[in-house]
């Protein structure tokens, strides 16, 4: 996926012409269901925040960062490789970012350098979910796997848990599946049929979060890391 097929695809997400909006009114609700015990954390935002991948989505507060530069970004750069050199974030998200990079470890580590001590990193990766280009898609993280990279990255595990659960991932599945049997013409009239029958059943996951089981089957982990503040001299 090249930088021409990411602005194509953000100018559909949130674009402003009519047939944007028509597309958007007609799609189904998301099949999935956000768990709200992610965000029951005290991880205060600072003077400067900084969100990772946000696309055109303008998070409030943050200092937006994407590695295209779409409205809405503040700065066009490369996760693995950030313009700052020294600390200067007291909160950092990075949501659904990285199953799309090369060397999720090494961006990671560049993420905890410019954290200030005593902030807070938000990862949120998927496990079970189906392959998504954006622009590519090189693997999928496990809670331990995001555990055992945030402490490497010399990070303190605050929280962990799933954002969204078992049926959202079966329910994800459905809708792919049923798509690859359709021309390309005809999968948004199937995603947008199907999903709109499908959808209630995403509220099964409100059963499921906290099961450990639900490890086996999780769409989207959460992990909440923090760099512990530096000792005083």
């Amino acid at each position: 996926m090249d930088d021409r097929t990411i602005r194509a695809l953000e100018a559909v997400r949130r674009g402003e012409s009519w047939r944007a909006r028509v597309r958007r009114w007609l799609m189904p609700p998301a099949p999935l269901v956000m768990n709200p015990d992610e965000w029951r954390v005290d991880a205060p935002l600072g003077r400067w925040n900084l969100y990772i991948g946000g696309a055109a989505a303008r998070p409030d507060g943050y200092l937006n960062l994407d590695l295209f530069p779409l409205p809405g970004v503040d700065l066009a750069a490369d996760a693995g490789l950030l313009p700052f050199n020294r600390p200067l974030f007291q909160r950092i998200e990075c949501d659904a970012v990285l199953e799309h990079v090369p060397h999720p470890d090494a961006m990671v580590q560049e993420l905890a350098r410019v954290l200030l001590p005593g902030g807070y990193l938000h990862l949120v990766a998927p496990f079970a979910h189906p392959f998504h280009e954006y622009p590519r898609d090189y693997r999928r993280f496990t809670l331990d796997g995001l555990r055992l990279m945030g402490q490497s990255a010399g990070l303190t595990p605050v929280k962990e848990g799933w954002r969204s659960g078992p049926t959202a991932t079966m329910l994800v599945f459905v809708l792919e599946y049923a798509k690859l049997w359709c021309p390309a013409w005809l999968r948004p009239v199937v995603h947008g049929g199907l999903g709109w029958i499908l959808f209630p059943l995403r509220y099964l996951d409100c059963l499921l979060w906290r099961r450990v089981r639900a490890r086996q089957l999780g769409n989207h982990a959460y992990l909440w890391l923090r760099k512990p503040l530096q000792p005083h001299r």
